[in-house]
C-alpha cells in the first residue's frame, strides 16, 4: 500500500495557508489520497492556482488571517485535527522589506497564534511547521548549511522565518516536552525547504512566475542578481518530503521532532541565469537582459542546503534533477496557457507522474522505517 494512503487516509488534515502556491499543491495531493483537508487562509486571488484549479473542491476552505488567534483557534478546535501543515505566511523576501511589521506580524506571531492554539487540542496532533532555507545566517559561504547551524536573517524575511523556528522550538521545549507526551499528545518539527519551482506560481518578483511572464508577453526578461546561486527544487519534491515527516513524527514524536532541510542534490544548485537560460531552451524561444536595480535591496548571492540528514533518517532524496523540473514547470505554464488541459488536471498529472517516478527509481518509497 501507497506509504502516503496508509498514513494519511480518512486522517483530518488542518493546512494553513492552503490557497498559497505550495498550499494548493498539497491540497490536492492530501484529497488525492483520501485525506479530509480544512484550509486556512487569506481569500484566493483571481490569479492563483487555488483559485484557477477551483480548490474549494479539494478541501473545506476557512477565510481567516493567521494574526486572527481566536478565529484560528476555533477553526482548529471544531476541526479537531489529526495532523497539522503551517505554511501560512508572506514569503517574499522584496515584499518583506516593502512591509516589513506585516512580515514578522504573519510570520512570526502567526505561527505563535497557532502552537498556542494546540495548547488546548486535547486530542493526539501531529504538526510540520514550514519555514525555509533563508533561517541560517547566511555568510555567503560555498559549504552547505546544516540543520545545527546558526540562525539569522538580514531581511525581515529571513529574519521572520528565524524567529519561527525560535519560536516552535520554545513551545516544544515549555508547553509539548516530550518528557510530557502522554499528557498532551503533540509532536513538532520545522522543515526548511529551498526555492521552489512548478506551474501555478504567479507571484510577483519570482523568477518562473517572471519568465513565463515575459515568455508569454514575447517581452525581454529582466534579471537583476544573475549569478544568485538558490537550492531549485520542483514544488513536489518538499511537499513529499514534509508529508514523509508527519509520518515519522506522528509514528515517533520523540524522535522527529526537530529540524529538517528538503533540498536537491549540491549539483543541482543553479545561478539564475542557468535557471532562465534552461527555461528559454525548454520554451523555445525568448530572451533575457541584465539590469541592475536601484532599490538597494539586500539579496543573499550564495546558499546551499546540506539534506544528509534526510537521506539517512527519513529515506527521502530529491526525484527531479533541476533539468527536469524546469521541464516539468515550463511544459506545465504551456499546456495550460494553450489550454491543453484545466489548472487542477495538470496539477494531477504532475503528482502522479511523480509517485510514479519515485516507486520505480526506489526512491523514499518506504519512507521512515
Amino acid at each position: 500500500m501507497n506509504i502516503l494512503k496508509e498514513t494519511y487516509n480518512n486522517k483530518k488534515i488542518f493546512v494553513t495557508g492552503h490557497t498559497g502556491f505550495k498550499g494548493a499543491w498539497l491540497v490536492r495531493w492530501l484529497h488525492q489520497i483520501g485525506a479530509t483537508v480544512k484550509g486556512y487562509a487569506l481569500p484566493a486571488e483571481p490569479s492563483s492556482l487555488f483559485y484557477k484549479m477551483k480548490g474549494e473542491y479539494f478541501c473545506e476552505s476557512v477565510h481567516g488571517d493567521i494574526r486572527d488567534a481566536a478565529k484560528l483557534k476555533k477553526e482548529l478546535h471544531d476541526f479537531e485535527p489529526d495532523f497539522v501543515f503551517h505554511l501560512a505566511a508572506q514569503s517574499l523576501v522584496r515584499e518583506s522589506y516593502r512591509d516589513p511589521l506585516y512580515t514578522y506580524a504573519a510570520n512570526t506571531l502567526g505561527t505563535a497564534h497557532l502552537l498556542d492554539a494546540l495548547r488546548g487540542l486535547q486530542k493526539k496532533c501531529t504538526v510540520v511547521v514550514i519555514t525555509t532555507d533563508k533561517v541560517y545566517e547566511n555568510l555567503e559561504r560555498r559549504a552547505p548549511y546544516k540543520e545545527t547551524d546558526r540562525l539569522g536573517g538580514y531581511d525581515p524575511y529571513s529574519a521572520s522565518k528565524a524567529c519561527t523556528e525560535i519560536i516552535t522550538q520554545s513551545y516544544q521545549r515549555a508547553f509539548f516536552h516530550a518528557d510530557h507526551y502522554e499528557e498532551h499528545e503533540v509532536a513538532i518539527a520545522t522543515a526548511r525547504a529551498g526555492n521552489v519551482i512548478g506551474g501555478g506560481d504567479w507571484a510577483v518578483d519570482r523568477l518562473i512566475p517572471d519568465i513565463v511572464r515575459g515568455l508569454e508577453k514575447r517581452e525581454t526578461i529582466v534579471l537583476r542578481c544573475p549569478m544568485a546561486v538558490r537550492p531549485w527544487q520542483h514544488v513536489l519534491e518538499p511537499l513529499y518530503g514534509y508529508l514523509l515527516l508527519g509520518r515519522a513524527l506522528e509514528r515517533h514524536p520523540f524522535d522527529f521532532a526537530e529540524g529538517w532541510n528538503f533540498g536537491p542534490e549540491i549539483s543541482d544548485n543553479l545561478t539564475v541565469e542557468e535557471v532562465v537560460q534552461r527555461s528559454l531552451d525548454v520554451w523555445g524561444s525568448g530572451r533575457y537582459e541584465v539590469q541592475a536595480t536601484d532599490d538597494h535591496f539586500h539579496e543573499a548571492n550564495l546558499l546551499r542546503l546540506d539534506i544528509e540528514k534526510v537521506k539517512t533518517r527519513l529515506h527521502w532524496r530529491p526525484v527531479f534533477s533541476a533539468d527536469v523540473a524546469i521541464e516539468k514547470t515550463i511544459a506545465w505554464y504551456r499546456d495550460y496557457l494553450n489550454e491543453r488541459m484545466p489548472a487542477g488536471d495538470l496539477v494531477l498529472r504532475d503528482i502522479e507522474e511523480y509517485e510514479e517516478k519515485e516507486r520505480g527509481d526506489g526512491g523514499a518509497v518506504s519512507g521512515e522505517r
